[in-house]
């Protein structure tokens, strides 16, 4: 009889979000004492906890500072912050922390399925979701997981954990693994067969407590024996995989003509000199540049990076179009909504920080461009000195739009500014009138708001469907400009 090496491990599991649920499942299948502790205690967390109750797993709600007693490995939250009152007190008596994303690494059993990974400031979904696409076309069972959605627990263990290791199934023969800052946070011994670092640029700065500890945190994807797939036009990613030690082989991905050793734009195509036989002399063409959507500028280095993913793992060339082709974009991602009097409305609601948004107004030209937000402590000066010459007119919403008004004073002094200072129920059609005033046809208006939604809005998703609603409004109501 073989014992598991969790059985009678007492085990806090911090959080009751999905993949701390679906790590408390797992861990209880295989014997671990599990007490799941949770700061909230609403309907919705009893019935969470009822569930879990059924499975042998002890819950805490209304107390999610005090580490239980006897703990002996805490897994986490990625939303946790390290700091967090019983995060702090494991660290404080020598108890190991890890998260879901490490937990599911070393639950995989002995025929476990390779994790291909992403991870980066911005594209994360958009390049896992296309690399599941590749993946699938080449006829491999493969699955978005991690930040993505699925937790990564559950891929692994086969449903919702298996009532033992001997019933886990390998539903996959490969996993598509989105991953965060917060999540590589957590993680040890965490090795993908192939890995990315997409971009790096300021984010999370306040729960890393440093752009230094954030760039850690991202640089552990680039694990001994992994395939390290960089950004060749990101000094950041590109550094990480130069210093990543025992990696089996580098590979670079470029908007630029691709040398040997990389992914690239050749005229209109996507080529590799990466995966190829002599990498020196052959090239392979991948897809067209009209196979990437949406088309931006950064969406074809998403796509590049999932194509480097892919062809790590043996996927054909064709496979990679066809992927490509078959992808659907998530919305509130550089999200065509329509045309209204010759004028393009696109949603971007996701661009919540200036990289993000940097990389949403180099793709268009010129802009009436909504923004604002939460900052969250970021600054926009570069970005609005980068964009000023796309710009048409600006329209201003949110709690931090004072901050983005003054960085245009000081970088496009000659561009309208609209402030809308409103937060009811239809500042957004407001918002969005106004923008329709400063737009001329051929122009595009783009809410990339550079802002976190919090201050107006549940969150991005339902930002952008007020801007949608209001788009659609306002092609319904004819030319805005007629008068």
């Amino acid at each position: 009889m073989t014992i598991s090496p969790w059985d009678g491990l007492a085990v806090c599991v911090a959080g009751l979000g999905v993949s701390g649920r679906a790590a408390a499942r797992a861990l209880a299948a295989r014997g671990a004492r599990v007490t799941a502790v949770d700061a909230r205690d609403g309907d919705e967390q009893r019935a969470q906890a009822a569930e879990l109750e059924e499975r042998g797993v002890a819950v805490r709600l209304g107390d999610g500072e005090t580490l239980p007693e006897g703990t002996g490995l805490v897994v986490t939250s990625p939303g946790w912050k390290p700091d967090a009152p019983l995060l702090a007190a494991a660290a404080a008596a020598g108890v190991e922390i890890i998260g879901e994303v490490e937990l599911a690494w070393r639950l995989r059993p002995e025929d476990a399925a390779p994790w291909l990974a992403i991870t980066g400031t911005d594209g994360k979904t958009t390049a896992v979701r296309m690399l599941a696409c590749m993946l699938t076309a080449a006829g491999h069972k493969a699955l978005a997981v991690g930040n993505v959605g699925t937790p990564i627990v559950e891929a692994v263990c086969g449903g919702h954990g298996g009532s033992s290791p001997q019933e886990t199934q390998q539903p996959y023969d490969v996993l598509a693994v989105e991953l965060s800052s917060y999540q590589l946070h957590w993680s040890s011994s965490l090795a993908p067969m192939a890995a990315t670092v997409l971009n790096i640029a300021p984010d999370h700065l306040d729960w890393h407590g440093s752009m230094d500890a954030y760039v850690g945190a991202k640089a552990k994807i680039f694990a001994p024996g992994t395939v390290a797939v960089y950004n060749a036009d990101d000094d950041t990613s590109a550094a990480l995989a130069e210093r990543a030690e025992g990696v089996e082989r580098r590979a670079g991905f470029t908007l630029r003509v691709p040398r040997p050793g990389e992914l690239g734009v050749v005229e209109e195509l996507l080529v590799d000199r990466a995966f190829t036989a002599d990498p020196a002399s052959e090239a392979a063409e991948l897809a067209a540049l009209e196979d990437v959507r949406p088309f931006a500028p950064h969406n074809v280095a998403n796509a590049l990076a999932a194509a480097g993913l892919a062809r790590a793992f043996g996927v054909p060339p064709e496979a990679v179009r066809e992927g490509l082709r078959s992808f659907v974009p998530d919305p509130h991602r550089i999200q065509h909504v329509a045309d209204v009097a010759g004028v393009a409305y696109v949603n971007d609601s996701k661009a919540t920080q200036p990289h993000a948004a940097a990389a949403s107004l180099a793709a268009y030209e010129p802009i009436v461009w909504i923004a604002g937000g939460l900052l969250k402590g970021l600054d926009v000066d570069d970005l609005v000195r980068s964009c000023a010459g796309r710009l048409r007119g600006v329209v201003l919403m949110g709690r931090d739009r004072h901050r983005i008004a003054e960085a245009l004073a000081r970088h496009a002094a000659d561009v309208p500014v609209v402030d809308v200072a409103d937060t009811d129920t239809g500042a957004m059609d407001r918002v969005v009138t106004e923008a329709a005033g400063l737009a001329r046809p051929g122009d595009t208006v783009l809410l990339a708001p550079v802002g976190a939604s919090f201050d107006m809005f549940a969150n991005y998703p339902a930002r952008g469907e007020a801007f949608i609603a209001a788009v659609r409004r306002l092609a319904a109501a004819g030319d805005p400009q007629a008068s």
